[in-house]
């Protein structure tokens, strides 16, 4: 699970479908990604880390 990627999207008081909907991609498909099923292509990771306002490029590494 992408904890951080979970974490950020709460603290910015969003829904899976609302940021899916301002990147353009399923609510199904950032929920994968949000779980570690699968690995955004590098436009949409920055448009998600712009989206949560995150500059590091940790955002995606999996925590247990």
């Amino acid at each position: 699970m992408r904890v951080k990627l979970k974490n950020l999207r709460r603290e910015k008081q969003l829904t899976q479908e609302e940021i899916a909907k301002q990147i353009g991609i399923t609510r199904a498909y950032y929920t994968n990604l949000e779980q570690g099923r699968g690995n955004p292509s590098l436009k949409l990771a920055s448009r998600i880390k712009e989206i949560l306002s995150y500059e590091k490029d940790d955002i995606f590494l999996e925590e247990i």
